[in-house]
């Protein structure tokens, strides 16, 4: 699963005590089966007095935690794991997270495959796309250290690379995201164009858009509807020899008051990765 909190989830954007994991636990929990892993972005002040949110976290999730990864923002990125299910991590590496805004870690597990088996929460900038796409950059080359299999999924605040993607609701977009997130219009229109470099270095990177791969395939538009106010921004990429192993794709929105984006849950059927091509970084 993939969630932003929503400032962590406690408070409001004005600082104000807003209480609202529980809903969130509740949104997690009730996902629909068992849930392996969460993938959480705008984790904040889940370090303060002693990590108390984040053993609050893992205590209603019935969940252990990766180290949380560095954030220059305050607003950084985590990983939950049921460990029964994927083993103790064996790699957690910030390495670069300080090139990003609000930091990243690749983290790893033994699943049976010939390499381990990687997550990375993401959060890319929301203020330029330039800036953002180089973010994606280091986020995705960072995802391959310790091999070809990954899930980078997060709060990636850019349209999707598909250019046959729905569009954005620009009517209800805020002037700061028509800023960044999109083109100016061709000569002879006012309708602005979605800026898709920063989604478009993940694919070049060679990692797929498990929504729009499973569209492709079941014709669902399901997939597809926003996951934001106005747009899918919540994503989850996978490297390609995953692809064929992603179902199950779906948005979660109860409680709506858990947070401003809904959730996505998937499955990942680790038979049925490719494993034909196990290559090592260098």
């Amino acid at each position: 699963m993939v969630q932003n909190l929503g400032t962590g989830g406690t408070e409001d954007g004005d600082g104000r005590p807003d209480d609202r994991w529980p809903l969130l636990a509740q949104r997690i929990n009730t996902a629909g089966g068992r849930i392996d892993f969460v993938m959480l972005c705008e984790v904040k002040g889940w370090h303060r007095y002693g990590h108390k949110q984040l053993a609050r976290a893992c205590e209603d999730l019935n969940l252990d935690a990766a180290p949380l990864a560095p954030s220059s923002s305050g607003l950084g990125t985590a990983l939950l794991y049921r460990r029964e299910v994927l083993g103790r991590w064996k790699r957690h590496n910030p390495d670069f997270s300080g090139e990003t805004l609000h930091g990243f870690a690749v983290t790893t597990f033994d699943v049976g495959l010939p390499a381990p088996l990687a997550f990375v929460p993401v959060h890319f900038t929301p203020f330029a796309a330039e800036k953002a796409a180089i973010e994606a950059g280091t986020a995705a080359s960072r995802g391959y250290k310790y091999g070809p299999y990954v899930v980078l999924a997060g709060d990636v605040n850019y349209p999707p690379a598909s250019p046959q993607s729905p569009p954005p609701d620009y009517s209800t977009m805020r002037p700061y995201n028509i800023g960044a997130r999109t083109l100016p219009p061709v000569p002879g229109s006012t309708d602005p164009r979605p800026e898709r470099q920063v989604t478009e270095r993940l694919a070049r990177h060679g990692y797929v858009d498990a929504a729009w791969h499973l569209f492709q395939k079941e014709q669902d538009p399901a997939v597809l509807d926003p996951t934001g106010t106005d747009d899918r921004v919540d994503q989850v990429w996978v490297s390609a020899p995953l692809a064929p192993a992603v179902s199950g794709y779906r948005l979660l929105d109860q409680p709506q008051r858990a947070s401003d984006h809904k959730g996505l849950v998937f499955t990942i059927d680790t038979d049925l990765i490719d494993t034909s091509n196990p290559w090592k970084h260098r």
